[in-house]
């Protein structure tokens, strides 16, 4: 199966020359169909520069949204820019997949103003995996809805729940509702509303889930709005990224100890892995009608390699049709609104 990515070239923090090799190593070892998308001129002189002239298919676009740029103004003003064009793409059935590590909040109003949302979704949201002692979890929404209500949450865990059960095999993924403590009625007046509704979801909710379970692994799925869940992606990439260098900093400053890192350097390699979030290359908008990857602005060769591994198994698993046929079976068997389980 060749499955095209349209790739955002001119995205991310360090722009068009990491786009371009991560691309070419894609291409290399994925064997994927990698339409680059940005400025036909300077994308071409990367191009030559790695000898890859004449691999890859080009899409001009000729203007760029900026990272502080207002994400539905520049949506509106730049139609031809690269991350528009991209979701355009999509759209038209020209690629089955969008990545961009440029403007996260452009990348997702690109996406939903060319792909629309999956019917039944209220709210798309953004999907990121964590690394946790037992494997990995899936933690959403990341950023897309700052307000939710607890319809949207459940949604959330809905999605959560297929994008897991398809990606890590899990046949019936633990779902929790992250809050400030586990005791019933705990939490802020979303919480309290949206625990009911996952009790009676069918979904399998273990409950309120605390930030310090995430790691623990308690829960494969878990469920909150984008303002708490990006505050907390932020900083579990901020952590894992102290940590890993206080421990070498500490290492320097005993001699002795140089002796275990030599020891311990295929665990320390395992860890670093593992806590890297280029291993999986960005974070997946799941509830529009189309594959979309936003991917970390400092997006480094092996993360924009990594994105486009993910897009193309998201696309390989079919996980939007599995998203749609279960809202769709819920809304008929639903008694109320039919866009969420209702009790």
């Amino acid at each position: 199966m060749t499955i095209r990515i349209a790739l955002d070239a001119m995205g991310g923090d360090r722009g068009v020359p990491v786009n371009i090799e991560g691309a070419i190593q894609a291409k290399r070892d994925l064997d994927h169909e990698i339409i680059l998308v940005g400025d036909q001129g300077l994308i071409e002189q990367e191009l030559v520069h790695h000898g890859a002239s004449g691999q890859f298919l080009i899409q001009h676009a000729p203007t760029v949204i900026g990272m502080h740029e207002r994400p539905a103004e520049a949506c509106r003003a730049k139609k031809d820019s690269s991350i528009m064009t991209c979701a355009e793409l999509v759209a038209q059935g020209k690629a089955d997949a969008l990545i961009s590590a440029g403007n996260s909040g452009a990348t997702m109003a690109a996406s939903l103003w060319h792909l629309r949302r999956l019917p039944g979704v209220s709210r798309p949201a953004i999907a990121a995996i964590f690394p946790t002692l037992e494997g990995h979890s899936v933690l959403l929404d990341v950023g897309a809805n700052v307000d939710c209500k607890s319809k949207h949450l459940v949604q959330f865990a809905v999605m959560g729940s297929i994008y897991y059960r398809a990606v890590f095999g899990a046949e019936h993924p633990r779902v929790g509702l992250l809050t400030i403590g586990e005791e019933e009625g705990k939490g802020n007046d979303l919480t309290v509303e949206t625990h009911p509704l996952l009790r009676a979801s069918g979904l399998n909710y273990v409950g309120h889930v605390e930030g310090r379970d995430i790691p623990a692994g308690t829960a494969d799925v878990y469920v909150c709005d984008g303002f708490v869940g990006n505050v907390l992606l932020k900083f579990g990439e901020g952590l894992a990224s102290a940590v890993l260098k206080l421990i070498k900093n500490e290492v320097r400053k005993h001699p002795l100890a140089i002796f275990g890192k030599y020891l311990l350097k295929g665990a320390f390699k395992e860890l670093m892995k593992k806590t890297d979030p280029s291993e999986f290359g960005g974070a997946l908008l799941l509830g529009v009608n189309g594959v979309a990857l936003i991917a970390h602005g400092g997006s480094d060769v092996k993360a924009v390699r990594n994105s486009v591994k993910t897009a193309a198994a998201f696309v390989e698993k079919g996980i939007n049709r599995q998203i749609s046929d279960f809202l769709h079976a819920q809304s008929v068997a639903a008694t109320g609104s039919g866009l969420v389980p209702v009790p």
